[in-house]
């Protein structure tokens, strides 16, 4: 198969609105692939390198060769091109890493070179999310998507999932579950704006676990026996930067474990540091746990959180555990919440007893409830600033995620909550992720995700939507969320119900 192929697909994906064609474009290219080069085409597509490292920065993209006048490229030679920059090292390397290079792109296309580009710096992004791409595995290879969607779980790689499609059908599908020593993807929490509403949600009377929301880094400890390995929330091994996590995790009387839980720095008096000093590399994290997916010869993924919570009870000390109430009363649930909030955390997550662990989805089961609304939210703009902002990119224009389209809706900009140092790194990331420009409008691939706090939502005429925030302001940017785990214009319209008209 020719790198055109996938680019041209890309291409297909980015220039429609609809989910449906999105989805068939991606089938349609994935289900050409031969067995040798479907695990290209999906990381393609999914806007990642096979390849992890290649040693090649953005820097050295600035200045390529002139494009070749026709398609030629296919993907095994491509792969194995970035295999062998992957491959280099020592002296002389970056001599030989340049000329390597320019000898690719000197056979690529102007749109190749585009596509290849992206995929070197991380930021190709046309619109095939994990949402699409699994019902697109599914058609390829007449498996049900729900066989696609669990297997996605336990393996934590597409690729994995659409090799094992293609070459072993559902039955293959089913033979991927869990194992301790490959993160699966996290189960997420739906959002309520009061404790009374996410209790009316599990129904009247319904006893729920009501937990701490820590602001702290999600992470994934797995064990081994005397090997302990922990992933962030986007699967990266995070391992060496967390050794009191590993050092709790390795006394724990079990030889086989998958954790699921918050790491966070706390000061002398055992309150929360601020989430900027959790993620700082000097910060000392300690682990605080929720959620037990396995232990020893005990798969726990589809019991339900009842009996994952005793087990967890009984294996971890309460000094490593979230603090949680079990509750059918209101005033409890409340009582609870004021006390989570004046110990310094950010509000309470409401669990559902009787679910399973959804791994990647954000279902009704686990409902987060905070006092102040905030959202993840997605960069679609900036503009540059005038006054003590001139020379920097100040106001951002803020977009929901739309599943119905796999695009974004804008729902206002800010220039609120901008500290010197954020309005400095955000001019750098923004210039690095520019499409194009409208006047003082510098127009970004949405791929950065900021958390913004709000007063309400209220109708607006000036946006696509709809609605616009009130009072937005910038809480911090989410180096930790792809776009795709932004918050969506669903959840948006919902609080706008709630909003006095």
């Amino acid at each position: 198969m020719l790198l055109d192929q996938v680019v041209q697909t890309s291409a297909r994906v980015a220039a429609t609105s609809s989910r449906t064609a999105k989805v068939a474009a991606l089938a349609e290219t994935l289900a050409a692939a031969s067995a040798d080069e479907l695990e290209i085409v999906a990381h393609y597509l999914s806007g990642s390198l096979r390849q992890r490292r290649t040693g090649v920065g953005w820097r050295s993209l600035l200045s390529r060769p002139e494009a070749a006048d026709a398609p030629t490229l296919t993907l095994t030679e491509v792969d194995a091109a970035f295999g062998e920059l992957a491959g280099l090292g020592g002296a002389g390397s970056q001599g030989a890493r340049q000329a390597s290079l320019a000898q690719l792109f000197g056979r690529a296309t102007p749109a190749e070179q585009a596509f290849l580009s992206g995929l070197i710096t991380g930021e190709t992004r046309q619109g095939a999310l994990v949402g699409l791409l699994l019902p697109a595995i599914a058609s390829a290879f007449a498996v049900p998507v729900e066989a696609v969607r669990r297997a996605a779980m336990f393996a934590g790689s597409i690729p994995v999932v659409a090799m094992t499609a293609q070459a072993g059908g559902e039955a293959g599908l089913a033979e991927i579950t869990l194992q301790v020593g490959r993160p699966v993807l996290p189960m997420l929490a739906s959002s309520a704006p009061s404790i009374e509403e996410a209790l009316g949600r599990f129904g009247a009377g319904t006893p729920v676990a009501v937990e701490a929301k820590l602001d702290g880094i999600r992470i994934q400890v797995h064990r081994e026996g005397d090997a302990v390995g922990v992933y962030s929330r986007s699967l990266d091994d995070i391992t060496a930067r967390l050794p009191a996590v590993v050092a709790a995790v390795a006394r724990l009387p079990a030889s086989r474990l998958v954790l699921d839980g918050e790491a966070l720095a706390l000061r002398p008096d055992g309150r929360p540091m601020l989430f900027q000093d959790t993620a700082s590399a000097q910060a000392e994290l300690v682990p605080f746990f929720f959620d037990l997916l396995h232990v020893d010869e005990v798969d726990l993924v589809d019991q339900p959180m009842s009996v994952r919570q005793a087990h967890l009870a009984a294996l971890l000390p309460a000094e490593l555990q979230v603090a949680r109430l079990v509750t059918t009363e209101p005033g409890d649930a409340e009582d609870f919440s004021r006390q989570v909030l004046a110990a310094g955390h950010e509000g309470v997550v409401i669990k559902a007893l009787d679910a399973g662990y959804q791994a990647g989805r954000r279902g009704a089961a686990w409902v987060k409830v905070k006092p102040v609304h905030t959202l993840d939210l997605v960069v679609l703009a900036v503009e540059w600033g005038s006054g003590r902002r001139r020379g920097l990119l100040s106001n951002i224009h803020l977009g929901a995620r739309d599943p119905a389209s796999a695009g974004f809706v804008m729902l206002g900009k800010t220039f609120k909550g901008m500290t010197d140092e954020m309005l400095a790194w955000q001019t750098e990331r923004f210039l690095a992720l520019e499409t194009h420009r409208e006047g003082h409008v510098v127009f970004v691939r949405p791929e950065q995700v900021v958390e913004v706090a709000f007063d309400g939502v209220q109708r607006s005429t000036r946006y696509p939507g709809g609605m616009a925030l009130r009072f937005a302001r910038v809480v911090r940017y989410r180096d930790d969320k792809a776009a795709d785990d932004a918050d969506t214009v669903d959840v948006v319209r919902d609080l706008a119900t709630r909003e006095p008209r």
